[in-house]
Parts: structure tokens; C-alpha cells; sequence
């Protein structure tokens, strides 16, 4: 579809970016994906896109599949509100999420639903008005829980927050409090409570047809701060009465109890996950008064960590699983077939996921790539057999290409056997290169086999990257994440550090040539590398990095978070062995620090004591901060920036040639 194509391309041309004579890679890396989200039409006609525009900013592109006819029908400027999750709310109308960070006492961030028409025409509110009169703010503007009991006629199940509102002579203002449930439609803006609000409320789960069914309630302590201890309840069907389905418990070292995800209204029974033999399973539990619990899948090596769901009733059909690579295991057969068959008509590009569906799920939305491709598009016609390309993810590497992913494992110290994927550049021998080791942040997350745009460009630009899932990595089970990767931080920290020193033994990495980079808890750990050992590499560069435990502590004080915060990072020496600011001294490698100064996951305040320490200590440091950006750094021409910066660092600190 070239005009479709074409519209992307216009909306994210002239981009204007400072890069040295030899950025042309930071600028085609550092674009965002073109396909940021899609959605399908209820009728499978249209698809709803979210794109980036130049810079920051982000638009809603409505396009015909039938004729390729494509025009921008929504903008957001990305500051300080950024467009997120569009969906079809009926053959004509669409809903999106608007995300934004104000500054208020604090700086905080706030989501708002509109609705709009796929011709731009008729924008609304869709969130519940926030009356002046509220004791609290209002930050969530609520969240989809059902596209109603049709499916396609712009009714939806969405949650709402009931703030409480003072009053001076009257008993009209509005008492409730918590979280509930409205039936909205998206164009009348008519408003129905379906699930009165409840104190503690942060979930609700339909059966895909209109109707809830679970809900959990997280408890407070005495001072009102959240415990993780969240009580699930379950209803009958036609019932309104609540009854007891269990209790999931948040802890330091991950979860206990079951974990609901989706009700399936036939079956009339709940799926969820929770823990076998130290493993995240996927179960299942009736819902007919007897709670009767099944073991739907388990993997013997890996958790089973995805729930594959499809169509506008969000139908269960299958669950994946990631050990050298992402493993769907459908119970439908029919997909199960479709799967096979698409492997053979879209050979070199295993990674295929089923993104949306029509209402009748006729046609499907799905989307297919690999390591050495970003990945593009389809639509398949299941009553014609007809599969046709929409769009490419990263059209802008079209012409470029990309490296190879291999799944490596390399030992650590004690004799574990640590996974992990290494991306060597294309066309090299893999021997003597300049080499990266790139920890991925949470550290509650795991890489994984695919294509990475911050590997790639490095990849791109000579280097051999490796990106370890040391222990402290989620996927693997509750042995392998331990006590999380601070607790636990030497434990973490030290398989980074012997993925390090595999590089070298292998020959992969050239002697004086390894650096470390890395984003957020990727960051902490890449500066952490170099207090446990100083010699190990010669050049690290943090984004977003936590930089200090006691502080990050403290950017949760305020927050009804803040005991979950305290309890994940703990007390004891730890705290300050684990805190790179706090041993500064020991860092020898020059260091380049990023951070956005609005950034909510990890306060920019650690970034700016992480360089001042380093200064203090006569340590060589280059910091950059970007105004009005979060934790993503979510703008072309600064990721461009950011990426060309890097590049030039590492060269200059590793003494390499310029590359052109």
C-alpha cells in the first residue's frame, strides 16, 4: 500500500537533528517506529495508526484498506500530551488514551480517554468531568475493560475515579470514593454505573460481552499506603453477589497466589497465572461456585508468561513462553493451522503475533519480523486466503543492513550457565571487534530474541553487542530472579561483568575495546560494573540510570507506593554497597550520563549527584540532560542525538577509527 506508506513518510519528514557528518545511522536508528500502535475496524475495513511526527510529536492516521487512501485525523505535540492505545469503538468512531506529565506540588503524570470520528471530525472527552469542588486530583481518566456487548456499537465498559468533593451548606456534593465501572458510549457520551466504586478497587476483569466478573481490591495500612495484598472476588453468572477467588501477594521476590487475566464466558471459567514448581504456569479456575483449579500449561525450563488473545471479545486462544526465542502454543486450532500456514507464506519471519481482529474475526490484523527485521504488517482475509502488507514498522532501514541475533550462553563465576543474545555487525567474522556489553533495565524484564533498534545501531556502527539475562531477570523462574537485582545486586552485577570478560576469552571482544551501556536499571548496572570492577571497561554510558538506592527510595516518599518501594529495596549494607554514587571514587572508565528532567521512573536528581560525584572524585564525566523528556527519551532528534553522542564517546574512549 504505497499511498499508506507515503502519508507516514511525509508526516515524519524534515526532521531537524545536529548530528556530526557521520549520524546518518543515529538519525534512521533513532526514529521511532512508524507503527508506534494499530488497530483494526470492527468491520475489518479500516485500520487506526499512531505515528510520530517530527520531534516529539505523535498523530492518529485512519487509513482505507480497500483504496490506500490515508489521512492524519488526531495530533498530540508530545508536550506536554502524547497520544497511546487507539482503538476502534465502532466502524466510525475511534477512542485513544492521552498521556500527559503536568507539574503541580509535584510532577505527576495524568491520562485522559477522547473519542473522535476516523475523520477527525466530532473530538470529545470521553473521561468523567473532574468537579472543582474534589478534595483529590483525578489522574487516571480511566481504562477500557470492555468494547461492550456488541463489540462494534461504541458502548464500552470503561473504570472510573470517584474522587470526594467538599461542600459548604449543601449535601449535594459527592461522597464516593475509589474505583468503578461505567457503560460510556462514545459518541452520545451517555454514562450508566455498571460497578458502583469501591476503596482500593485497581482491577477489573469482564467476560468480553458487557459483563464483569472479577474484581480486586488491593488493602492499605493504617497510614493508607498500598501492601500488595490484592483479594479477588468473582461473580456467578447473572449474579451480582461477590464471592472469594483468592489473594495475590506482591512481594520483593515476585509473586505468590493466582494472578486472573481473562474470563472465558462459555467455559465459564478465569484464566490466570501463577507459580508451579518455582515457574510461572498458566491456570485456570471455575467460576460456578466450586473454584475448580486446572494446570492449562507449564514449561519445565522457562515461566509462562503470555496470555495470546484475539478479536474485540479479547478470546483466549493460546499462551507463550520465551527461552531462546518467543514460543506461542495455541489451543485454537484453526490458529494453530493459520500459523503454520503463515511461516510458509512469510518465510524468514518467525515472529509472527496476531495484533487485532474484525468483529466477526474474518479478518486479522498480525504482525511479522525476526532479528534482522523490524518487522511489517498484514492483513489476512480469512474467507478469500488473502494476506496483504499495510505497512513496514522501520521503513526508514530499508536500506540498511541489519545484523544477525544469535541466543549465546557464557559462565559466571560460580559455574552458572548465564543466557543471553549476541548481535555481531554485519558481514564481520565476529573476532577482535570493539564490543558492548548492554544489560536490559527493570530489573524486573529479560531481553529477548528480535529486533532491537539500540543493539542494531551499535551493530551498525562496528560493535559486537552482547545482551546478558543475568540472574535478577524475570522469565526464568523464581530461583533465577532471586531477591530482585538490587537485593541481590552483586549476584546481578557480577554475570554482567563475566559476560564482559566471556567477550574477551572468546576473542570476540578485542583487548582495551569493551564498554558498557546501558537504560535505566541497565544503567545502574552499567556503572555499577565498574565498582565491583574498575578495570573491566573502559568506557560506560548510562541512560536514565538509578544512580543511588536510598534515593530512589525517597522518590517514592508521598506516593500511597512508597511501602512496596521500601520493602523491593530493602535495608542493609546493600544499600549503599550497591549505589554507584555512593562509590564514585572506585570508577575509573570515563562515563556519559543521559536523562530527561521529567522523568518519572527514575528522578533526574541522580543523574545530575552521579555527575557531580564523579566530578568531585576527578573522575572523567559528560552529562546530558534533555528538558521536557520522560524516562523514554521519547523524540527523534533526541534519541538521534543521544545515539550519535555515544558513538563518539565510545570511539574517542576506546580509540577507535572513525566509521563513516
Amino acid at each position: 500500500m504505497k499511498t499508506l506508506l507515503r502519508a507516514v513518510l511525509l508526516a515524519t519528514a524534515g526532521l531537524p537533528v545536529t548530528v556530526s557528518a557521520q549520524g546518518t545511522d543515529a538519525v534512521n536508528f533513532g526514529r521511532r517506529e512508524f507503527v508506534q500502535q494499530i488497530s483494526l475496524s470492527p468491520d475489518g475495513s479500516h485500520v487506526a495508526v499512531l505515528q510520530p511526527l517530527i520531534g516529539r510529536g505523535g498523530a492518529l492516521m485512519v487509513a482505507d484498506l480497500a483504496t490506500g487512501r490515508s489521512a492524519v485525523v488526531l495530533r498530540a505535540s508530545g508536550d506536554p500530551e502524547r497520544l497511546r492505545n487507539c482503538h476502534w469503538a465502532s466502524n466510525t468512531g475511534i477512542i485513544c488514551n492521552v498521556y500527559m506529565i503536568q507539574r503541580l506540588a509535584q510532577t505527576l503524570p495524568f491520562t485522559r480517554m477522547v473519542t473522535v470520528n476516523s475523520d477527525g471530525t466530532d473530538l470529545k472527552v470521553l473521561s468523567s468531568r473532574e468537579s472543582s469542588n474534589a478534595l483529590d486530583i483525578m489522574q487516571s481518566g480511566g481504562t477500557i475493560v470492555d468494547w461492550g456487548p456488541d463489540g462494534s456499537d461504541g458502548s464500552v465498559l470503561m473504570t472510573r475515579d470517584f474522587v470526594p468533593e467538599y461542600s459548604t451548606g449543601t449535601h449535594l456534593a459527592n461522597t464516593k470514593e475509589g474505583r468503578g465501572v461505567e457503560l460510556v458510549h462514545a459518541t452520545t457520551l451517555r454514562r450508566k454505573q455498571v460497578e458502583g466504586p469501591q476503596y482500593g478497587a485497581r482491577e477489573y476483569i469482564s467476560d468480553g460481552h458487557g459483563s464483569v466478573r472479577i474484581m480486586g481490591v488491593e488493602s492499605r495500612n493504617a497510614s493508607g499506603l498500598r501492601t500488595g495484598r490484592t483479594s479477588y472476588s468473582y461473580r456467578l453468572p447473572g449474579s451480582r453477589e461477590w464471592k472469594s477467588l483468592g489473594e495475590l501477594v506482591d512481594t520483593p521476590t515476585g509473586f505468590t497466589g493466582f494472578d486472573p487475566y481473562a474470563v472465558d464466558r462459555d467455559a465459564n471459567l478465569v484464566y490466570g497465572f501463577e507459580s508451579v514448581d518455582g515457574r510461572m504456569a498458566l491456570y485456570s479456575i471455575s467460576l460456578d461456585g466450586k473454584r475448580t483449579r486446572t494446570l492449562v500449561f507449564a514449561n519445565p525450563l522457562v515461566d509462562v508468561d503470555g496470555l495470546v488473545r484475539i478479536g474485540r471479545h479479547r478470546r483466549v486462544v493460546g499462551a507463550s513462553y520465551a527461552t531462546d526465542r518467543r514460543v506461542t502454543e495455541f489451543f485454537d486450532p484453526e490458529l494453530k493451522k493459520l500459523r503454520t500456514d503463515l511461516a510458509k507464506a512469510l518465510p524468514g519471519k518467525p515472529l509472527v503475533t496476531f495484533v487485532d481482529a474484525s468483529a466477526d474475526e474474518s479478518k486479522l490484523l498480525l504482525f511479522a519480523g525476526r532479528d534482522s527485521d523490524a518487522g511489517t504488517y498484514y492483513v489476512y482475509d480469512k474467507k478469500t486466503r488473502h494476506l496483504e502488507e499495510v505497512m513496514a514498522s522501520r521503513p526508514q532501514l530499508a536500506g540498511t543492513k541489519l545484523a544477525s541475533v544469535q541466543p549465546i550462553t557464557f559462565p559466571a563465576a560460580d559455574g552458572t550457565i548465564v543466557p543471553g543474545y549476541l548481535t555481531l555487525p554485519a558481514g564481520s567474522d565476529g573476532k577482535n571487534l570493539p564490543a558492548i556489553v548492554m544489560p536490559h533495565g527493570g530489573p524486573g524484564a529479560r531481553d529477548e530474541w528480535g529486533f532491537d533498534w539500540l543493539a542494531q545501531f551499535f551493530a551498525a556502527r562496528g560493535f559486537a553487542v552482547l545482551q546478558p539475562n543475568y540472574r535478577g531477570s524475570t522469565g526464568y523462574g523464581d530461583a533465577w530472579y532471586q531477591k530482585n537485582g538490587f537485593q541481590s545486586w552483586r549476584t546481578a552485577i557480577g554475570d554482567v561483568n563475566d559476560g564482559g570478560r566471556w567477550l574477551l576469552k572468546q576473542g570476540i571482544a578485542a583487548p582495551g575495546k569493551l564498554a558498557i551501556v546501558g537504560w535505566s536499571y541497565g544503567g545502574y548496572a552499567a556503572l555499577q560494573t565498574a565498582v565491583l570492577d574498575p578495570d573491566l571497561f573502559k568506557a560506560i554510558v548510562a541512560i536514565a540510570p538509578v544512580t543511588d538506592l536510598e534515593t530512589l527510595r525517597g522518590e517514592a516518599s508521598g506516593f500511597t507506593s512508597y511501602a512496596l518501594v521500601d520493602d523491593f529495596i530493602g535495608h542493609g549494607r546493600h544499600v549503599r554497597e550497591g549505589s554507584p554514587a555512593q562509590n564514585a571514587d572506585r570508577i575509573k572508565a570515563p562515563v556519559l550520563l543521559f536523562h530527561g528532567d521529567q522523568d518519572l521512573n527514575v528522578g533526574v536528581g541522580e543523574s545530575r549527584m552521579m555527575a557531580s560525584r564523579l566530578r568531585g572524585a576527578g573522575k572523567q564525566v559528560d552529562y546530558v540532560e534533555f528538558k521536557g523528556l520522560d524516562h523514554q527519551l521519547e523524540d527523534d532528534a533526541v534519541r538521534a542525538r543521544m545515539l550519535d553522542k555515544s558513538d563518539a564517546f565510545l570511539r574517542t574512549a576506546l580509540t577507535l577509527p572513525a566509521k563513516p
